[in-house]
């Protein structure tokens, strides 16, 4: 056996490529807005995380320009010893004032985020329990951890509350779950959970990737949604949806910050964000908070979105944010569907296993307050014809 065999017996990325459904790794040649470029075609973007449209504000930019012409392009060390700028300091100090926590860490991706924080944190004899339907950079820090990680049902409190019971009552124990679920577009069960958390000696970790930003009264996320900023021990965040950039931060106690700073492998041993970066999440994250006129867009457009499509016939699943996935199931018609949004001039994503259950393909569409009714009417006068050209739909309605 030789260690390439695997890689020569792949085939079915090529194979969907000559079927011409091949949706990956499409190149945009133009800013990340609610219009894109794609090989000199304009098509509508609803596959983005931009949710807050701030990837294209001119403060942003200018900020990150600023930057550049007086830091440089990159820090070229880690945090830990020659790549921490002034400019790092005060975006983890603005970080924990928003969030209402103590302090606050950035990391150079939200991947290393989730990587480096719940590997850092859990040690052999010490539990880390993780929604099915969490992100694989959860799943990849229990990988990484010397913890035993154990899988509750998607959001079921009563699931997640017999495994609790079924554990060592005084081994220590980590929860981990999504704030909103990146593919099915819900809200985790956080008054349930913290309930369960206090009852079973374990602490709360809430991944806020696609919750900062969207949700809460100042858009801070899922805890402030709930009115449980003080009950959540560790908020993660990234900085590449509503905040703009790239990069991912936690939020919480000063003394487990401290710690993770010193143990977590993929803050030490990775470079820090570039300047640019930390400035642009700067300028992001006061227009955040200085036009929340954003936020109040973008749930219009989200409320529409819903109504609309699931009044047409859809199945949305459980969503309740601008995450708003159009359930399919078979994998070869989730990428007809996708192929025929794609010819109309509509740039969705095409999810299928392993992100998504087998079985569970789906077309996950995302909004942005930058979406002008004109584009969401043609957005949904296109899912109309051709849910109904599939039969995903009735051609009554």
């Amino acid at each position: 056996m030789d260690l390439f065999d695997k890689c020569k017996s792949f085939t079915r990325s090529l194979e969907v490529k000559e079927a011409g459904f091949y949706p990956y790794f499409r190149p945009i040649s133009s800013a990340a807005d609610t219009v894109v470029t794609i090989h000199g075609r304009e098509m509508i973007m609803i596959g983005s995380n931009n949710y807050l449209g701030l990837v294209t504000h001119p403060k942003v930019n200018e900020a990150a320009i600023a930057a550049t012409k007086k830091y440089g392009v990159g820090c070229t060390g880690s945090r830990l010893l020659n790549g921490t700028l002034d400019l790092h300091l005060e975006l983890e100090e603005k970080l924990a004032k928003f969030m209402h926590k103590e302090e606050a860490l950035v990391y150079s991706t939200g991947m290393q985020t989730n990587l480096g924080t719940i590997s850092a944190l859990v040690n052999k004899g010490e539990y880390i329990l993780i929604d099915r339907s969490d992100h694989a950079s959860i799943v990849d820090g229990c990988r990484l951890s010397f913890g035993r990680t154990v899988k509750y049902e998607h959001n079921n409190m009563d699931d997640l509350e017999r495994v609790l019971s079924s554990l060592d009552p005084d081994a220590p124990k980590l929860i981990v779950t999504d704030g909103v679920f990146s593919m099915e577009g819900d809200i985790a069960k956080l008054p349930r959970l913290v309930e369960l958390a206090h009852a079973h000696n374990a602490r709360v970790m809430v991944d806020d990737a696609h919750a900062l930003g969207v949700l809460g009264a100042t858009g801070a996320g899922t805890a402030e949604h709930f009115g449980l900023t003080d009950e959540v021990d560790i908020t993660m965040g990234t900085f590449s949806k509503s905040l703009a950039s790239i990069g991912g931060f936690i939020v919480g106690d000063a003394e487990v910050v401290e710690f993770v700073k010193h143990f977590s492998r993929t803050m030490i041993f990775s470079a820090s964000i570039p300047p640019s970066s930390a400035a642009a999440v700067m300028a992001a994250l006061e227009i955040l908070q200085s036009e929340p006129e954003r936020r109040t867009r973008l749930w219009e457009i989200t409320r529409r979105v819903h109504r609309e499509l699931r009044g047409l016939g859809f199945d949305l699943g459980t969503s309740e944010t601008p995450i708003v996935p159009i359930l399919i199931g078979d994998e070869t018609q989730c990428f007809q569907f996708w192929k025929m949004l794609t010819e109309k001039g509509i740039f969705a994503n095409a999810a299928v296993p392993p992100a998504v259950a087998p079985g569970q393909a789906l077309i996950r569409t995302s909004y942005t307050a930058n979406h002008t009714d004109e584009q969401i009417d043609r957005v949904l006068d296109t899912f109309a014809a051709i849910g109904k050209k599939t039969g995903m739909i009735s051609a009554a309605v």
